[in-house]
């Protein structure tokens, strides 16, 4: 209960007002005016209002405490000013009036008659008075201002600890491009160059055909190889540059031989669909083809994309791997798959792969066109 505000401010609105009720109750005299009494009740019950109104709270408590009994009610009040107004002219014109209350003693005769030794004793007084609680009100104030000015500076800190941990990841974008561009652009340059003198040099048609597709994929690669690159020196995403779902021709032509037959089936707009979308199932075609490739060499391959209302499908399916064609074995990290899923993730979709019943394997992605 103490965790929630308002309770707090019932529970000391509560508190103010038994407090204010005994500072009245335990030193009203028998023979007391009735009006004195009454103006006291309702500087006591002008407690209730000091959390809203707090200078007419003041201005309430004000002829209880000069005819009657509510000191501590009019203390409470100032103080309760003091802490939400600040020091302004409400807090100048509150004090006085409370300095006033304790200094003039009512009824007026009574006050004419001290002795200046007297007056100068309540004026001392008056000062404590009306300056205490105008002193805890301040001070309050000002521990709930450093308060916030702390938190402001731990969340400014926050802030900074992540622009430094986004500099650093920078940093690492940065050198993992550059040893991208060292070592992968060097070694598919070399492969573009060996391709293009076969090309040349091929003794019949097939083999400058097979010459001819691995200068043109070597080329693409470089050329997606460089676009990555300026994305991880810039840190921009840069989704314009990337191929998607209007390129997967392009994609099935150069997979497509007498090793890796590909069927392709596109029943979607691609100019309608998400940019992010569009650059997913390229990447998913492409992913599942290479796979294909490496380890179901001779298997046929469909691919599917199909636009259903707010989704977009796209399946790979191979049948078996054909015999007496199978190739040496690729390097392969194991993270072409997990990637895919993570990518549907991202976007809102699911993924599956898995082998089928005909012994083949399948690749399927949906993610969702809306939203």
């Amino acid at each position: 209960m103490w965790a929630n505000q308002r309770a707090k401010n019932v529970a000391f609105d509560v508190f103010a007002v038994v407090l204010a009720v005994l500072d009245v109750w335990l030193v009203i005299p028998e023979e007391a005016p009735g009006y004195s009494l009454w103006l006291s009740g309702v500087a006591v019950a002008a407690m209730v209002l000091r959390r809203y109104v707090p200078f007419v709270a003041v201005l309430v408590t004000v002829p209880g405490f000069l005819t009657g009994w509510s000191q501590l009610a009019a203390m409470i009040a100032l103080g309760t000013l003091a802490r939400r107004r600040g020091w302004n002219w409400q807090l100048v014109v509150g004090s006085l009036l409370v300095f006033m209350c304790y200094f003039i003693r009512w009824p007026l005769t009574e006050f004419f008659a001290l002795t200046w030794r007297e007056h100068v004793l309540h004026v001392i007084w008056g000062v404590i008075v009306a300056g205490m609680p105008v002193a805890i009100g301040l001070l309050i104030s000002a521990r709930q201002e450093l308060s916030r000015r702390i938190r402001e500076l731990a969340s400014s800190r926050e802030r900074e600890k992540a622009l430094y941990a986004e500099t650093v990841r920078a940093a690492e974008r940065t050198k993992l491009a550059r040893e991208m561009h060292d070592v992968v652009s060097h070694q598919v340059t070399l492969i573009a160059m060996q391709a293009g003198a076969l090309q040349v040099a091929a003794p019949d048609e097939q083999s400058k055909a097979s010459a001819t597709t691995i200068r043109e994929l070597s080329t693409r690669t470089l050329e997606e190889l460089r676009t990555l690159v300026g994305v991880l020196r810039s840190g921009d995403a840069a989704d314009s540059t990337q191929p998607g779902v209007s390129e997967l021709t392009e994609l099935i032509r150069n997979f497509r031989d007498e090793a890796v037959p590909v069927a392709l089936d596109v029943k979607a707009e691609p100019s309608r669909l998400p940019r992010q979308v569009s650059q997913a199932v390229y990447r998913t075609v492409q992913e599942a083809l290479t796979n294909v490739r490496k380890h179901a060499t001779g298997a046929r391959a469909s691919v599917r994309v199909t636009e259903a209302r707010d989704t977009l499908v796209v399946e790979v399916r191979n049948g078996r791997a054909g015999k007496g064609k199978r190739q040496p074995s690729l390097p392969s990290g194991g993270h072409g798959l997990v990637g895919l899923r993570e990518r549907a993730g991202l976007l809102g979709g699911t993924f599956s792969a898995g082998p089928t019943s005909e012994g083949g394997f399948r690749v399927s992605a949906t993610y969702p066109l809306a939203g």
